[in-house]
């Protein structure tokens, strides 16, 4: 993937096409969108209803005839027509005539680490569908590296886990490169899923999605002020009818212990196959938690207490890779440079 700064500064809007959220910066204006990766569609005429935050509204609560579908998945497009009429509604018609006006513009965009080239493909036929004439590969964990304020260039360790919705990835840099990586197949989605499971096997309540993301705000807890237990609304399982419960918080953390655990592993296995020199770097300045999920409950205590190592959460960590990969493009990022030696 593309990690020359040469190149990158001379797109002009920078792309974050995640299975969450969509985040669009454009050069010289910041972000301009930052929207639910959704859209709703009537299967009869195949128009589009609706996108982003209004569509994610609609999931779970529309007729037979309306279809609310997520064209990414973990990172990478799996409806690449369906992307492209996603983002050409978010950008919008002013943005857009800006990009016709010029008949070179560049994007980049972030994949995940270890993309395939049909996602890599996948990707580049999406922004080409907005005009896009030439399209800039970047790993996201580089650019949530730059985004959550790492010196990602200089000769040193810095670690950085990318928390996603669908998959976690975990690299250790150093000199603007990735010296050794990990993604493994656990984000937000997995943790929903094991609240979910927990209550129904517990407490035999059917949980709608959307409420599933509010209950893990309430177990973060960093205040301290944390009740004991939650109420939840949802659904019986026997009798169907709508039902309230209050859920042990303590108990829904043991609940999602499990996928956090592959997280660790895949910490550890990327330590294991760092030299130790890096690793000592690591053992002062620590790790960096980025990405959406980076605020799951238990997820800091956890990396911690497995490593020993400090551990930071970004500022912003679910804008860190759009916002990296937007100073990249506007030229903030500047490499290290050596000069030859003389002989």
């Amino acid at each position: 993937m593309t990690i020359s700064l040469a190149q990158l500064r001379r797109c002009s809007a920078a792309v974050d096409l995640g299975a969450a959220r969509t985040r669009v910066y454009v050069k010289n204006q910041g972000l301009v969108v930052d929207e639910p990766t959704v859209a709703a569609i009537n299967t009869r005429t195949g128009a589009l209803l609706a996108v982003g935050a209004q569509a994610e509204v609609m999931d779970g609560r529309t007729p037979d005839y309306i279809r609310v579908v997520r064209p990414v998945s973990g990172g990478t497009v799996v409806d690449i027509d369906m992307a492209q009429r996603l983002l050409r509604t978010l950008v919008g018609d002013k943005l857009r005539k800006t990009w016709r006006r010029r008949p070179t513009m560049r994007a980049a965009v972030c994949l995940p680490y270890g993309s395939e080239p049909l996602a890599q493909r996948a990707a580049v036929e999406t922004l080409t569908g907005l005009g896009a004439r030439r399209v800039e590969l970047v790993d996201t964990l580089v650019a949530a590296a730059v985004g959550s304020g790492l010196p990602v260039e200089q000769p040193e360790a810095t670690m950085i886990v990318v928390c996603g919705a669908g998959t976690t990835q975990v690299a250790v840099l150093s000199l603007g490169s990735i010296v050794a990586a990990e993604t493994v197949p656990v984000g937000g989605n997995a943790i929903d899923h094991a609240v979910v499971q927990h209550l129904r096997l517990h407490h035999e309540l059917m949980l709608a999605g959307q409420a599933v993301r509010p209950l893990q705000l309430i177990l973060s807890g960093g205040d301290g002020l944390t009740p004991g237990s939650t109420e939840v609304h949802g659904r019986d399982v026997v009798s169907g009818m709508a039902r309230s419960v209050h859920v042990d918080t303590e108990r829904v953390r043991d609940a999602i212990t499990t996928p956090l655990t592959a997280i660790l592993d895949s910490i550890g296995a990327v330590l294991r196959r760092c030299p130790p020199d890096l690793v000592a770097d690591l053992g002062e300045r620590g790790i960096m938690l980025a990405g959406g999920s980076a605020l799951i409950p238990g997820l800091e205590p956890m990396i911690h207490q497995a490593t020993t190592m400090p551990v930071h959460t970004a500022d912003r960590p679910d804008t860190c890779a759009v916002m990296g990969l937007g100073a990249m493009i506007e030229g903030k990022v500047q490499p290290l440079h050596f000069d030859p030696m003389a002989s």
